[in-house]
């Protein structure tokens, strides 16, 4: 993007298009006020005061709105702001949209209203990729988490590891730059700093798996021969009758997706029974699909009948799951007096266990608990953690053999360039472009 483009004002619309109450048309630039005024008929405006009146193109009225001023720099994007409130027609905003552009706007890119605001330096860079998250949010434990990364507490926690990191520096520095009046650190100081920064950061990336996992979600597949209750599961899982149940062999003959919010996002698959010989060719085409499954899902329910115990199919299919992330599970238990350990019974014709099996299933994929967890990181975010850690397990290495101070600052550098590319101080504009091309227009 050229310098010229960049100060461009830009509008967008910032609510989904649909029928809905209302719309909201969002105007952000130098020009922001002049466009405004040319198209509204109250344009008196005053700090945090909603102007009711007429959005007006040549004489004629458009619709009745709300708009609300921001002077710069008290906005979101730190430049002049006007957010039109107008009824949520899609024509409506629409030609509201058409209007703004008419007078001198131009439409915002992808993400070009946060990312105004980053390099306006209203949030930083992990503050803008939580905006980003918080939109995408498949489920309501990462939207709080979320909201925690929005208000800079994995901003403080990396600002406070750089202020360790540059401590250091600073000293070796001083003692390098004027060895008459400041004394070199001592190698043991510069151990244990070394050490205290790396225990930092690992406590940071501890729960970048978990962080991961509320992200991205994970696939969880029903497998088990037939007639065993894997579609009554699956449906009970799901709180509704997605998927047929009959007492026939061979219902299931397609895979069924559905997704559930158990904190994290899961992908649920209803899998066609697995057995030696399907009655046709559609059913052993199901079949196939259900290996296909089973060998892609992060973790698999293995479903018996347990009115009837474990049988040689039943054997056969779990020797297929066995060495997979995978959770035993005993159906129709209200039938059945067995138990065995590490096997989950319920029934889900009745709904008994189903709460415990959601838990067991959060538990074996999460190491935390998502309510615990203070922020989240994205791939990113660890990759800049990752080669900060490695530049200060150099230095420590380097500090334990006393290796010439020197040459311990260009590791400590180095980690401090990495931290700084991480909250966006140093950053380039390949990483930004990538960045803000995954948000939406209007954000």
């Amino acid at each position: 993007m050229n310098i010229l483009h960049e100060f461009d004002t830009i509008t967008a619309i910032a609510t989904p298009l649909g029928m809905g109450g209302v719309g909201v048309i969002r105007i952000s630039g130098e020009k922001a006020f002049e466009i405004i005024e040319k198209i509204f008929s109250n344009p008196n405006f005053e700090p945090r005061k909603f102007n009711p009146g007429w959005i007006i193109d040549n004489g004629n009225k458009i619709d009745e709105t709300l708009v609300l001023p921001f002077f710069a720099p008290n906005s979101y994007t730190g430049e002049d702001v006007i957010e039109i409130q107008c009824h949520g027609g899609i024509n409506v905003v629409k030609n509201i949209l058409n209007l703004v552009l008419k007078n001198g706007a131009r439409m915002a890119e992808k993400g070009e209203f946060t990312k105004r605001a980053f390099l306006n330096k209203r949030i930083d860079l992990s503050q803008a990729e939580a905006v980003a998250d918080l939109i995408h949010s498949k489920t309501s434990d990462f939207a709080k988490v979320s909201v925690k990364n929005l208000s800079g507490v994995l901003r403080e926690k990396v600002n406070d590891i750089r202020n360790d990191v540059f401590e250091v520096l600073s000293r070796i520095t001083a003692g390098i730059d004027f060895p008459e009046d400041v004394a070199e650190p001592e190698y043991s100081y510069l151990t244990e700093k070394f050490e205290n920064i790396i225990n930092q950061i690992n406590t940071v990336l501890s729960n970048a798996n978990t962080s991961n996992i509320l992200r991205q979600g994970i696939s969880v597949a029903i497998v088990g021969k037939p007639n065993v209750g894997k579609s009554s599961l699956f449906n009970a899982l799901l709180s509704l009758d997605r998927a047929i149940v009959t007492d026939i062999a061979g219902t299931t003959r397609d895979v069924l997706k559905e997704t559930l919010d158990l904190g994290i996002p899961v992908t649920l698959i209803d899998t066609a029974g697995i057995r030696e010989e399907g009655d046709n060719k559609v059913e052993q085409i199901g079949i196939e699909y259900s290996k296909q499954s089973l060998n892609e899902a992060n973790l698999v329910l293995f479903v018996y009948d347990s009115s009837q115990g474990m049988q040689k199919e039943d054997e056969e299919i779990y020797n297929l799951v066995k060495d997979k992330n995978h959770i035993v599970i005993a159906n129709k238990s209200d039938l059945s007096k067995e138990r065995h350990t590490e096997t989950v019974y319920l029934s889900a014709l009745t709904g008994e266990g189903i709460n415990e099996l959601k838990q067991t299933l959060t538990s074996k994929v999460c190491d935390i608990e998502p309510d615990s967890l203070d922020f989240v990181t994205n791939s990113r975010q660890q990759a800049c953690l990752n080669r900060a850690k490695s530049s200060i397990e150099q230095a420590l290495l380097a500090a334990q053999i006393r290796e010439l101070q020197d040459l311990i600052s260009i590791d400590v550098k180095s980690a401090i360039l990495a931290l700084d590319e991480l909250t966006g101080e140093l950053i380039t504009d390949e990483i930004l472009d990538n960045i803000f091309e995954h948000f939406c227009i209007g954000k």
